[in-house]
This record gives structure tokens, sequence and C-alpha cells, in this order.
């Protein structure tokens, strides 16, 4: 189609997946507000995350690190000095770009007046941190891998790993974008997914290309098929190597995520930084050397834009054109939807409500439906990406049976209640 992302905003605004953030007082650029389904998208996404990056991994340690962190984490990161992006300002109408992003550096795409000269604009958040008008600087995280960093000693003290081992953490990061833009895919207060893996130096190839093959196999599980890889040439101060996953968003093709070699920079940076010694001793050969870190790195809120964005679908059911999500049972945010086929004949609605408060007390998301005609309640809940409909009807009343609707194909069949649990 034309525009999908046109189309992708329009659904999850009408279905309650993302609005526009202080939308009543006209909103505010780079500012996102989840819906339920969207809160219930998002939740799912970063269970999977745990699930396959830390649950599933041996010695992968979890942690919820500060969002305000002391202002010397950014000075011994590399931030304070070094995370901008180059500014222009236009002269006429006074709008603002990165300049990097622009075709013409010199001319504005807005209104056609000069652009200033670029200047380097430093992207963190900054606050003040107590009270009065002289209280403290800092900042609110533009990563969530500094968290992690400061916290290794506290890990290996606590827990005494062997090496490899990481530390996980998802959660807020903030930065002043220049111009946010493309919906959800570049915002000012994002999501992240970060594992920070410690390894021996000489080992890092290995487990660079294991994190690879996780990142591969997350992708594929929450339905993002076509995810291509880029060795990046232009890297990060504190990386030696960094793949890009790359995603043909309707903007073109760019970063999904990312996986880098970070060598032993950050914990030799703070080291130096706080004073503390921040090595990794073996306690079988008494060796002390700092680690090096391979970082893969997710955001939460591009991962499931592109998730909406690989099934979204339009097709003919029945003569008649539809929308549905062909999202993975295991992230849909509806589980499956129980209606009773009339909800004026009380036997059907007391039957169904049985049915729907069993399910939803063992799985969970499972929705209620009893408005409308049954093929407007399996548009809707095509339109939502919900895997199966389950319509008790007056032959449930006589055998315990129901019928169950898959999504994609829109075939119905006889199931017994019993087996419900595990059809969904």
């Amino acid at each position: 189609m034309e525009n999908k992302l046109e189309a992708i905003v329009s659904l999850a605004k009408r279905r309650g997946f993302i609005f526009a953030g202080s939308e009543i007082y006209g909103g505010l650029a780079g500012s996102f507000d989840y819906g339920p389904l969207g809160v219930s998208l998002k939740n799912n996404i970063k269970k999977l995350w745990w699930k396959m990056f830390v649950d599933n991994q041996d010695r992968i340690f979890g942690l919820d690190a500060a969002i305000i962190m002391n202002p010397k984490v950014w000075e011994a990161s590399g931030h304070v000095s070094g995370f901008s992006d180059p500014l222009v300002d236009c002269e006429k109408c006074h709008h603002r770009f990165r300049a990097d992003q622009l075709d013409n550096q010199k001319t504005c795409p807005d209104c056609g007046g000069k652009l200033s000269s670029p200047s380097q604009f430093n992207m963190m958040f900054k606050t003040q941190v107590g009270a009065g008008e002289d209280a403290p600087v800092s900042f609110l995280r533009p990563e969530t891998a500094q968290g992690i960093f400061v916290n290794f000693k506290n890990i290996i003290d606590c827990f005494h790993p062997k090496l490899p081992f990481g530390i996980a953490q998802i959660g807020k990061a903030f930065r002043n974008e220049i111009a946010p833009r493309d919906f959800v895919f570049r915002q000012r207060e994002f999501e992240q997914m970060e594992l920070e893996y410690f390894v021996r130096e000489n080992d890092w190839e290995k487990y660079f290309e294991k994190w690879q093959l996780v990142m591969r196999d997350f992708a594929e599980s929450i339905g993002i098929k076509d995810v291509y890889e880029n060795n990046k040439e232009d890297i990060a101060h504190y990386s030696k190597k960094t793949i890009d996953f790359e995603y043909d968003f309707p903007f073109g093709r760019t970063e999904l995520w990312g996986l880098a070699y970070r060598t032993d920079f950050d914990l030799r940076a703070h080291s130096v930084s706080s004073g503390v010694d921040l090595v990794y001793l073996d306690e079988e050969t008494g060796d002390r050397f700092t680690p090096h870190v391979i970082e893969p790195s997710l955001g939460v809120d591009r991962t499931l834009l592109a998730i909406l964005l690989s099934a979204y679908t339009e097709d003919d059911l029945g003569g008649e054109k539809r929308i549905y999500l062909k999202l993975p049972s295991g992230i849909a945010p509806i589980r499956a939807a129980v209606f009773p086929l009339l909800k004026n004949k009380p036997e059907l609605v007391q039957k169904a409500r049985e049915v729907y408060e069993s399910l939803k007390t063992e799985l969970g998301n499972i929705a209620w439906d009893d408005n409308g005609n049954i093929g407007k309640r399996y548009r809707r809940q095509d339109e939502i990406g919900t895997p199966s409909c389950i319509t008790i009807d007056f032959d449930t009343l006589e055998d315990d049976t129901v019928t169950v609707r898959d999504r994609d194909t829109g075939e119905q069949r006889r199931a017994k209640i019993r087996d419900l649990k595990t059809i969904i």
C-alpha cells in the first residue's frame, strides 16, 4: 500500500495501541502514550526478550538502575563531551534540523531559507537535583548501559559469577532529539532492552556471534522476518565492532537494533574516574583483569513499530476486504476473545462468562466481546491481532463444545471447552 505508516498510525489510535502525548493540549513532538493494547503488546515483547536473553541463558543477572545518576557517570562515559548531533537553524522560519539528515545543508527544506552553519547540540536532558536555584545539575540517562557498568562491582561482590556472565536491564532512556520523527521510531523518551555480556578479551568474537544468533532468533519469534545485518564503519568511540540490525521501514531501511563489541572501554573509564578498581578476579587462577563487553541493544518502541508494520495485512475474506494484524500468538495483546452468540439470551451469556472467566484466570489477556453481530466482532478482533475467537452457542449448552475461529484463515471448527487452554 502507498503509505503503510499512516495506516499503522491510524489503526494504533483507533484501536487503543498508541496515542499522541498530551493530545488535548495539542501534543508534544516526540511524545507518545501507549494505550491498553499498546501496553499489553509492549509487556509481551519485554517478557519474551527477558525469557530469551536472561531466563534461558546461563549467568545473566537482572538490574533496574536509577534514571538520574551522579553526573560524573556521564563525564566518564564520554556523554558530556561527545553525545551530540549537528544542529542547523533556518534564518527565515527558525526551524531546527539535524544537519546529517538533510540532503542540502544550506537550504531549509520547509521554507527555502538559508541554514546556519552546523553546531554541536548535546542531546542529554538536564535536570537539577535538590532544592533551590543553585542545586547541582544532573541528567536524565540517555542510555541504560551505564547503570549496568557502575553496578559491575556490586554484582561480582554479591554473586561471584564465573566468566562469561551478563547483566540485563529494561528501562527508560531520554534524548533531546533535534527532530523526533516517524511516529515512535525516534522519540525523546523511549525504552531500551540491553544486555552487557562480560567476556575474556580473546573470547569476544565467539560470544559476539552467539548473541548475533540470539538476536536473529528473537526477530523470528516476534514475526520480523526481513532483518538485515549491516557491519558499520562509522561506529561509536567505545566500540571496536558494531552490527546494525536493519529493517525496511516505510521511510527507508534503517537501524532497528544494535550489537556492539564495547571492548573494556566503559569499565576502565569508570575505574579511572571513580578511583574504584573495576577488575575481575578469577578465583581459580588468581588472574585479575578488566573484562571486555558484548552489548546487544534493542529499543522496545522501534521493535513494536517493526512488529506492527510486519503484521499489518490487508486481504479479502468472504468477499469483503479486511485489515488484520498477523501477530505471533506469543506476543498478541489479546490471546483470545470469547463471545456469546446472542447477548439477549441469558443462558448463552452465563455460559460464555464461565468460559471467559476460566480462561482469563489461567491465561491472562482474554477479551470479552458481545457488542454487535458476530461478523463485526470478528473484524474488531482481527484488527487488533487476536489469534482466536471463541463463540458460545446453543450447541455449547448441550455438549460443551464451542466454535473456535482462526484469525489468519477465518476457518472455524468445533472444540471441547476443556481443550481451549491447549488450543490458545
